[in-house]
């Protein structure tokens, strides 16, 4: 069901000139329909930070037909922010105070950019804690993305990431584990994710903490998992929100910067992303800059060359989440269910 534009966040505007139905506050208070309020804490950083914001809305917006999705961004201070970015967050954003105090039905956390080994080291862990706390005891389920995932399995469950001697960065395929789980009802057995990560959480670390993986790959490894009940907190270690071009930014991004001279050597292709036309583009690219030529990195050449083979699997999965958090949250309002719904057992958990 459509997003609420219930502030002038300019991420709305770009979802309607997608084709994505985003409600005025008039219109959507004229239709008899449930709000559900979904917390995103966006900690990507500054290049970042509004691409991350309008993909979660999207997949949000686009995922189920059961409510209307009042949407409340907000960060933490701790993060480091240039001018442009802090500007926009001041504007737009909410603070951590006011969510707490309006309280929220989800939360998805994003990731963030890190500059020590140890994730307790960084100064955003402990902000970054009270969050998860207070989402633990208020937040029906709380959906953690790549980092944040990480941070919840070694702050909760004691279980620490590990550097992975190459970068996990490309499109890797995947396979349901329990078929059965309402997170993944009638989603491909078999799908893809992008990936893009230096650091792990394996599988089993996640059965040592008693958490339920429920897709991975044997590439990649897990990339969804759910605490021991069902619901409460949901693990991505992949990005199925991605962009179809966010993986070519992140090569034309390091590519340049080797070509600067400001990292050793030139990027690996990102794993199962570049067909053969596109590997083609980019090494004669790369020759010619090794050669001296000044060139522009040949984007608009490539964009044709690129397929989404994740986006239909992650917006399932988003819909199979929003319809648990609806049905749950329900139940603990003593709302009527959905024909079929047993409201002792919303989930249909054995």
């Amino acid at each position: 069901m459509p997003l609420v534009a219930h502030n002038a966040l300019p991420t709305f505007d770009r979802l309607r000139r997608d084709g994505i139905t985003v409600l005025s506050t008039a219109r959507a208070a004229n239709q008899e329909i449930r709000e559900l309020h979904v917390g995103l804490l966006n900690m990507m950083p500054d290049a970042a930070l509004e691409a991350t914001e309008r993909q979660f809305y999207r997949l949000v917006g686009e995922s189920n037909p059961i409510a209307q999705f009042y949407m409340h961004p907000f960060t933490l201070p701790a993060l480091p922010r240039g001018a442009a970015a802090q500007a926009h967050i001041a504007q737009f954003y909410e603070s951590f105070e006011d969510i707490r105090a309006g309280g929220l039905d989800a939360l998805i956390i994003t990731g963030a950019n890190v500059s020590h080994a140890n994730l307790a080291d960084e100064a955003f862990w402990q902000p970054l804690i009270e969050v998860i706390n207070w989402a633990w005891d208020n937040v029906t389920s709380t959906l953690c993305s790549c980092l944040a995932t990480h941070a919840v399995m070694q702050f909760r469950h004691g279980q620490t990431r590990v550097k992975q001697p190459h970068k996990t960065w490309g499109v890797y395929e995947h396979r349901v584990t329990d078929a059965r789980h309402p997170l993944v009802a009638d989603i491909n057995t078999r799908f893809d994710v992008p990936h893009s990560r230096w650091n792990d959480v394996s599988g089993a670390q996640f059965a040592a903490a008693g958490v339920k993986v429920l897709a991975e790959s044997t590439e990649a490894g897990v990339h969804l998992a759910v605490s021991a009940d069902g619901l409460r907190t949901v693990f991505f270690q992949g990005h199925p929100e991605y962009d179809t071009v966010s993986l070519l930014k992140e090569y034309k991004r390091d590519l340049l910067l080797a070509a600067a001279g400001k990292l050793p050597a030139f990027p690996p292709f990102p794993a199962r992303y570049f067909d053969r036309q596109a590997q083609a583009l980019l090494l004669e690219y790369q020759s010619r800059v090794q050669a001296g030529e000044t060139l522009d990195f040949p984007e608009v050449l490539l964009l044709p060359q690129l397929d989404n083979t994740w986006h239909d699997t992650a917006e399932g999965v988003i819909g199979n989440w929003i319809g648990c958090v609806y049905q749950v949250t329900h139940r603990e309002r003593g709302l009527p269910f959905m024909p079929g719904i047993d409201p002792a057992n919303p989930l249909g958990l054995a």
